[in-house]
C-alpha cells in the first residue's frame, strides 16, 4: 500500500486530506510543520510527500530540500496559492514532481497523486532491475576455477575500473559478452547504458547507420531523424561482438571515432562528441586477419590495449562441476523444478566430452535436462539426447562412424535444422548454437535448403 505523508500547519486541511486518501485506500500519515516531517521521513519512508507550500518556520521548498537520503526518493507535491504559483513552479524546477493550486479539486488531487506514485514505482523498479544486473554480473559470480580463468578475472578486475579499450578473445561460447558486461557492471559506467552489436549479423550496408545513426532524408527511406549506438551508450559501454566481421570502410570511420571522441550522423553536418567505452570481441585469428587484409593493424591495436583471452571449456574441465550447479540453480528456478543433483556418470559423461559449443552447449544441455528429468536427480539418460551422435570412450567423444560410412550432409542438414528450431528460426543465435560464423551459417542453411529440396 503506497504511503502518503501530508504536511500542513493548518489542522482542518490536513484533516480533509487525510480523509480524502484514507477513503482511497492510501496508508496517510500526517504533520504539522516541515521539522516534524522529517522526523516522520526518516522513519516511514512516504512514496509521496504532499505539502503547503507556505507554512510557519520550514516552509515546503525548504522541506522538500532537507529530505534526508532514502533507498528510494518521494515524490513531492507542493500546495500553493494562486499568488505564489511562480514558487511553486521554482520548486518544481528544483526536483518537485508537480504542484496544486488551492483552492484543491478532489479529483485533481487524486490523479495527481496515482502519477506521482506510478513516477515513484517506476524509479523503484529501475533501481530493482539495476541491483539485479549489479549482482548478475559481479565479478565473484563468474564460474571459474581454474588458473586460465582466474588469470582472466584477474585481468577482468583491473581494466573495469578504467575506461580503456578492451579486446575479449575466445572461441564461440565462451562467455565473451557476459565477460563485456561485467567489465561495464563493476566500472564507473556502470549507471550508464550498456549496448551490444553482432557484427556478424549486420548487412553492411546498414553498419554506419547503425552505428552513427541519420537525419531525416539522408538516403531513401530515412523518413526521421535516428539515433546511432554511438550516441545511445554515450556515457557507458558499446559492446562490438565479432568484430573481425566488421567491413573495411566502417573499420576506417571507427578508427575517427577512437580517435577524435566524435561522430557525425549519416546526413548531418554538425560532429558531436561522445564518451563511449569500446569493448569488442572476436573468435577470428585477428593476426591473420591482418596479413590477409581484410582487418586494419591500427585500428586492430587501438582496440587491443588489454587483451583478454577466454579458453574453451574442453581446456578448462575441471570448471563443469560449477557449471553444472549453476545451471541446475538457473533452470530450476526459470521451470519451477526440483532438480536437487546430478548423477555421478552423467557428471563423468560431461566432463569426457569436448564441448565444441562451449559454456552456451553446456548450458543448452542442462536446460533440457532440468526440463525434461522426473527424478529429482539428473541421469546419462536425461543428457544422452543432446549427444546422441558422440559416444563416450574414455576420451572425449568422438563421432560413431559405422562401417557402411554416414551421409554427411545429411547430418549436417539435421544439426541446422536443429539448431533453427531450438534458437526459435533465428539465424543468428544457430549459428552460435553450432559455433559457426553468421555468414557461414546463411551459406550452409541455404545449402541445406537446396539440399532437401
Amino acid at each position: 500500500m503506497p504511503v502518503v505523508l501530508v504536511v500542513d500547519d493548518e489542522p482542518l486541511q490536513r484533516d480533509i486530506m487525510k480523509t480524502i486518501l484514507t477513503a482511497e485506500g492510501y496508508e496517510t500519515l500526517t504533520a504539522s510543520s516541515g521539522q516534524e516531517a522529517l522526523g516522520i521521513i526518516k522513519k516511514f519512508h512516504p512514496d509521496v510527500i504532499l505539502t503547503d507550500l507556505r507554512m510557519e518556520g520550514m516552509d515546503g521548498i525548504e522541506l522538500m530540500q532537507s529530505v534526508p537520503k532514502l533507498p528510494f526518493e518521494p515524490s513531492i507535491i507542493i500546495i500553493t496559492a494562486h499568488g505564489t504559483i511562480s514558487s511553486a513552479v521554482e520548486a518544481v524546477r528544483k526536483g518537485a514532481f508537480d504542484y496544486l493550486t488551492k483552492p484543491l479539486d478532489k479529483d485533481t488531487i487524486l490523479l495527481t497523486l496515482r502519477r506521482a506514485i506510478e513516477h515513484v514505482r517506476l524509479l523503484k523498479e529501475n533501481v530493482r532491475l539495476r541491483s539485479e544486473l549489479f549482482e548478475k554480473f559481479k565479478i565473484e559470480g563468474i564460474v571459474g576455477k581454474s588458473a586460465m580463468m582466474q588469470k582472466a578475472m584477474e585481468i577482468i578486475r583491473k581494466v573495469s575500473s578504467s575506461s580503456v579499450t578492451v579486446l575479449i578473445r575466445g572461441e564461440s561460447g565462451t562467455g565473451k559478452e557476459l565477460i563485456a558486461r561485467a567489465i561495464h557492471y563493476n566500472s564507473p559506467r556502470s549507471t550508464k547504458p550498456f549496448t551490444a552489436l553482432n557484427c556478424a549479423a549486420i548487412p553492411e550496408n546498414l553498419f554506419e547507420s547503425e552505428l552513427f545513426g541519420y537525419e531525416a532524408g539522408a538516403f531513401t527511406g530515412a523518413v526521421g531523424r535516428k539515433e546511432g549506438l554511438f550516441e545511445m551508450a554515450n556515457g557507458g559501454t558499446l559492446f562490438l561482438d565479432e568484430i573481425g566481421d566488421l567491413p573495411l570502410v566502417t573499420q576506417s570511420k571507427l578508427l575517427r571515432v577512437l580517435q577524435d571522441k566524435e561522430i557525425r550522423r549519416i546526413g548531418g553536418k554538425e560532429t558531436k562528441k561522445i564518451d563511449v567505452r569500446i569493448i569488442t570481441a572476436t573468435n577470428k585469428d585477428m593476426e591473420k586477419e591482418i596479413a590477409d587484409g581484410r582487418f586494419r593493424e591500427d585500428i586492430y591495436y587501438r582496440l587491443k590495449v588489454v587483451t583478454i583471452f577466454l579458453p574453451p571449456l574442453r581446456e578448462r574441465l575441471e570448471d563443469i562441476p560449477d557449471l553444472v550447479d549453476l545451471f541446475i540453480k538457473k533452470y530450476n528456478q526459470a521451470f519451477g523444478r526440483r532438480i536437487k543433483s546430478i548423477e555421478p556418470a552423467a557428471m563423468k559423461a560431461l566432463a569426457g566430452y569436448n564441448w565444441p559449443g562451449n559454456i552456451r552447449q553446456i548450458e543448452s544441455v542442462i536446460e533440457r535436462a532440468v526440463l525434461m528429468n522426473e527424478t529429482g536427480v539428473i541421469n546419462s539418460k536425461d543428457i544422452h539426447g543432446e549427444l546422441e551422435l558422440f559416444q563416450l570412450s574414455g576420451r572425449p567423444f568422438v563421432l560413431d562412424l559405422p562401417p557402411e560410412g554416414v551421409d554427411l550432409e545429411k547430418i549436417e542438414e539435421d544439426l541446422i535444422n536443429k539448431a533453427m528450431e531450438r534458437s526459435g528460426g533465428v539465424a543468428t543465435k544457430a549459428a552460435k548454437l553450432l559455433g559457426m560464423n553468421y555468414k557461414a551459417f546463411l551459406y550452409r542453411l541455404d545449402k541445406s535448403k537446396k539440399v532437401s529440396e
